[in-house]
């Protein structure tokens, strides 16, 4: 992700880098998230809003402040839902014979999760194929990602789950709220984003996204990250 800085003087993203750098399904999640907002203004828009009316324009985002942004935490959920950052889950093998559905699985079986196609279920997603965070406002509103619900397990599910959960959906949402609140967000031609995969055990961009980030908050505000 290439980020060009038009009209900005002064201002420090140290603590956004330093949370992008994390690890690369981190910065590749939030890629995809910042892609389907601009090819989405009117979503990108009511994320502004929700931003402009819980947080104001006089201070910057802060940590204690993501239980206010449940669009927010909506724009996330749908990310991961479309772009789940291992498509294919890691590995399973079983340990001994069972059945599953009927099934007999002999010990020995290793099994592949298709996230991403479960994920795009017409049948658990109307419109499977559309960016609408408020679906995780209404229809969705009682399914998370911890586990529990099968239909969204971007983290995957069970003992061997991603253990930076926690970590990682509170850095994507505190990473991308502040984006969003301290700059307007434009591609550099004002054409849509190309929003083609590259195949992968991660699930990434096959192109960088390259954004033109102009200030929307006064200068002093950003000495504060």
């Amino acid at each position: 992700m290439h980020l060009m800085f038009g009209k900005c003087k002064n201002v420090h993203i140290k603590e956004i880098g330093t949370l992008l750098a994390a690890t690369d399904t981190t910065t590749g999640t939030l890629t995809w998230a910042l892609a389907l907002l601009v090819n989405n203004p009117e979503i990108l828009n009511k994320a502004i809003e929700e931003l402009d009316r819980e947080i104001g324009k006089g201070k910057m985002v802060d940590i204690s402040d993501l239980k206010k942004l449940d669009y927010m935490r909506c724009i996330i959920m749908e990310t991961l839902r479309l772009y789940p950052p291992a498509p294919l889950n890691l590995i399973h093998e079983s340990t001994e014979d069972c059945i599953v559905g009927g099934f007999h699985v002999p010990k020995g079986t290793r099994l592949l999760t298709n996230i991403s196609k479960l994920q795009r279920d017409p049948f658990i997603y109307p419109q499977p194929l559309e960016f609408l965070p408020e679906r995780f406002l209404t229809t969705h509103k009682n399914v998370d990602v911890k586990g529990q619900h099968f239909e969204l397990i971007p983290f995957g599910a069970g003992r061997r789950m991603c253990s930076g959960l926690y970590f990682g959906f509170q850095v994507m949402q505190l990473t991308l709220a502040t984006l969003l609140h301290g700059f307007h967000i434009a591609t550099p031609d004002g054409k849509p984003v190309d929003m083609l995969e590259r195949v992968g055990l991660t699930n990434i961009k096959a192109s960088p996204l390259q954004a033109i980030l102009t200030p929307r908050l006064l200068s002093n505000i950003y000495h504060q990250i």
